[in-house]
């Protein structure tokens, strides 16, 4: 009982057990050597050159950069549609929450089919469908509002097909450091997409003298180069090869088994709830925070009146810039400072991410205070917040594919976006506008007035962050024995139906000494 109740009790912050004396120091000093023995047996296992898996990465961030960049363009080109539309804040949200929408229930079908056919054709498929549904949303004329959310809702299709699988193929070329390393440039076009979202849609609509139809017609023709990219450049590789360490062949499970499994694994069901949280922050905050900052602007410099779309651009593109910049130093930063941390604690990956959210809230409430009296002071304080909001993107990612088995990752992708979006950013732009409409409902309308209904329903997301906070914390109790499990599965010590955990007696195949569980042991 002492034995188990001082494993129970192992620091929280810091790691006391799992630790060699510096015999593991003396590996780390043999790091590169091992990472080019990696490289080469991953080579072997895959038949794809490290160079080859190194250009599928790039025409995957490519098209990701993409895939957010589409995304985020309506949102930069927002206050014209309002116009062109005649509709208010809600309006304006259903818009993204139809989108989202789509996306999310479509995703578990392109789960199911990336865990079991060809990826690469499927993605294929996916992004043809939505450059041609994307180019058709541009033609739609101002008396059919229906007809723009119906488009927007297909074009959920073709991105589902794309983010339910790219990563599972990042995952299947790269293992370790290497795959962490490959994973934080992937979800560096997420950002970085965002941000050039508002700046071609601002920027091109603004050329087309506040014709916002043009900002929607620049996506199609990259995503053509795209399917092209995918058919003679990428190549598929075996799921779960580089993982296994055993010459039984790999199985599959039913789509119901995967479901059950999935929600018995409290590593990953407490970090999509704390994903969810960040879904809904970043998707109230990508539709509203450029139009919150063109009303600021409205209301500090009321002696330079601006009604039009083309001076309205310059807080899109500031904002796109803002995004930019903060994703990739949140992006890299998450990863390094995890990567570090974990040396001395194997919670580091849920703790970085707690921290950030914990983090991230004070400032994103700040940034709306000081709305009404500093836009320089509005943008310093969401700068710093989506910086340390950016922190969990690729680290949420490297937690779900390490705790998840390799048949499982589609699946467990699409069920994450499910209720990311559920929950997170397929309501909450249009719950921001609900907000902001019940607080200006009745009331003389003004420009300080559209400002402040705006600003305190953008309050929520503070809160919000706090509680993913929270989640984070808690996937940090769970997470070294649901890696384990999902490690000795990919050693082919596990079945996919094995109930038996990481307590398991594993014998280590290079000699070197390592700690069991006193439980283990005592009869």
């Amino acid at each position: 009982m002492a034995s188990r109740r001082s494993l129970d009790t192992a620091p929280f912050l810091t790691q006391a057990d799992n630790t060699e004396d510096g015999r593991d120091r003396d590996l780390d000093s043999q790091s590169s050597e091992d990472e080019v023995e990696v490289v080469r047996d991953v080579e072997l296992v895959t038949g794809i050159s490290y160079r080859r898996s190194v250009f599928i990465v790039m025409v995957l961030v490519y098209i990701n950069l993409l895939n957010y960049m589409d995304r985020f363009t309506v949102a930069g080109v927002l206050p014209a549609i309002e116009n062109d539309f005649s509709i208010q804040d809600s309006g304006s949200g259903l818009v993204q929450t139809v989108f989202i929408c789509s996306y999310m229930v479509l995703a578990p079908v392109f789960g199911y089919l990336g865990d079991r056919y060809n990826r690469k054709y499927i993605m294929c498929v996916g992004i043809t469908f939505w450059s041609i549904v994307t180019l058709c949303s541009s033609f739609i004329p101002k008396q059919r509002f229906w007809l723009l959310l119906l488009t927007r809702g297909l074009v959920g299709v073709g991105e589902a097909s794309y983010s339910t699988i790219a990563p599972t193929l990042i995952a299947d070329l790269f293992v370790a450091d290497q795959r962490t390393r490959m994973l934080s440039f992937f979800y560096l076009a997420t950002p970085v997409g965002c941000g050039l979202g508002y700046i071609a849609g601002s920027k091109v609509t603004e050329v087309a003298g506040g014709n916002w139809h043009w900002a929607l017609r620049v996506t199609p023709g990259l995503g053509v180069i795209a399917v092209l990219l995918l058919l003679f450049v990428v190549q598929e590789p075996p799921r779960g090869a580089v993982e296994r360490k055993t010459d039984r062949p790999i199985t599959t499970t039913s789509w119901w088994s995967d479901v059950k499994a999935l929600l018995r694994n409290p590593s990953f069901i407490l970090s999509t709830f704390g994903f969810t949280t960040v879904a809904f922050v970043t998707g109230a905050l990508a539709l509203w925070a450029p139009t919150f900052l063109i009303r600021s602007r409205k209301v500090l410099y009321s002696h330079e009146p601006c009604t039009t779309v083309i001076c309205n651009s310059e807080d899109s593109m500031i904002f796109g810039a803002i995004t930019c910049i903060t994703g990739i130093l949140g992006v890299l930063a998450g990863v390094e400072i995890s990567k570090r941390y974990r040396k001395v604690n194997p919670r580091a990956d849920p703790l970085v991410c707690a921290a950030g959210l914990l983090c991230s809230s004070p400032f994103l409430y700040l940034s709306v205070v000081f709305a009404e009296s500093s836009l320089v002071a509005t943008y310093i304080f969401i700068f710093i917040g989506e910086t340390l909001l950016s922190l969990n993107w690729a680290i949420v990612a490297d937690i779900l594919l390490y705790v998840v088995i390799p048949t499982r990752r589609s699946t467990a992708e699409a069920l994450q976006i499910i209720v990311s979006h559920l929950l997170g950013d397929a309501g909450s732009p249009y719950l921001i506008g609900v907000i902001s409409d019940q607080i200006r409902k009745g009331k003389p309308d003004s420009y300080q007035l559209q400002l402040r209904s705006l600003g305190n329903a953008l309050m929520l997301c503070s809160f919000v962050g706090a509680i993913g906070g929270g989640f984070f914390l808690a996937t940090a109790l769970f997470i070294q024995k649901d890696r384990k499990k999902a490690e000795l599965y990919s050693q082919g010590i596990l079945g996919p139906e094995d109930k038996d955990d990481a307590d398991r007696i594993v014998v280590p195949k290079r000699g070197r000494s390592t700690k069991v569980p006193v439980s283990s042991v005592l009869i």
